[in-house]
């Protein structure tokens, strides 16, 4: 288990999106679209309210897809910290999520493409997730056998996913391909903070749950 103690930023994410989901209960239900857009959720046409491009990363349609999200985040993003500090996770985070919005907003919710809304932190973690991938391949020559193996099982597991967002109706793929994208950038320029000491191999985000009328990210 990963010391919440040393990841303070991970922890710090995921007080907000348990409260933001507290939130969606309160006002209604986490899956009653008045009170997703009424939160932030991420639309088409967004018509000056970029704050949705953040608001919707904090928002989840239904628990399994907050549960799925938050252990993912969990594993993720408190490596991503142990490793590369935690101004680094904030930055990652925020630009990668931000980036999935946007992705999403152009391909996922235009009008041709039929969804209703999306929210959801998958394009933030995946954005980790392609920062750790670049982070490490950069380095690959260098790395332990145990690195050596986390690496393939974080490229194994991201294209799963790909795969899973092209294939089951309701995942927001955009969203996960924008934040990725912008955190593989993001990995290949970052600069090694710490030395490698035999991590252990997080568990990858499974692929989000989908949802009848809406997209989840």
């Amino acid at each position: 288990m990963l010391p919440l103690r040393r990841v303070p930023v991970t922890l710090g994410l995921l007080i907000a999106i348990g409260l933001a989901f507290l939130a969606e209960i309160a006002m209604g239900g986490a899956t009653n679209q008045a009170v997703l857009y009424a939160l932030g959720a991420n639309v088409w046409p967004i018509h000056g309210e970029y704050w949705r491009l953040v608001a919707s990363m904090f928002l989840h349609i239904g628990a399994l897809h907050l549960l799925v999200n938050a252990w993912a985040l969990y594993q993720l993003g408190g490596l991503f910290e142990l490793w590369l500090g935690h101004w680094r996770t904030a930055l990652v985070f925020f630009a990668t999520g931000i980036a999935g919005s946007v992705a999403s907003l152009v391909f996922t919710l235009r009008p041709s493409a039929g969804a209703g809304l999306s929210a959801g932190a998958s394009g933030a973690i995946f954005g980790i997730l392609g920062a750790l991938i670049a982070f490490l391949f950069r380095r690959r020559e260098h790395l332990t056998s145990q690195a050596k193996g986390l690496l393939s099982q974080l490229l194994f597991w991201a294209v799963l996913n790909v795969f899973f967002g092209f294939t089951v109706p309701g995942i927001d793929n955009a969203a996960h391909l924008g934040g990725c994208a912008a955190g593989l950038v993001l990995g290949a320029v970052f600069k090694d903070r710490r030395r490698f000491r035999r991590p252990a191999a997080p568990t990858p985000p499974p692929s989000a749950p989908p949802s009848a009328s809406s997209s989840s990210g």
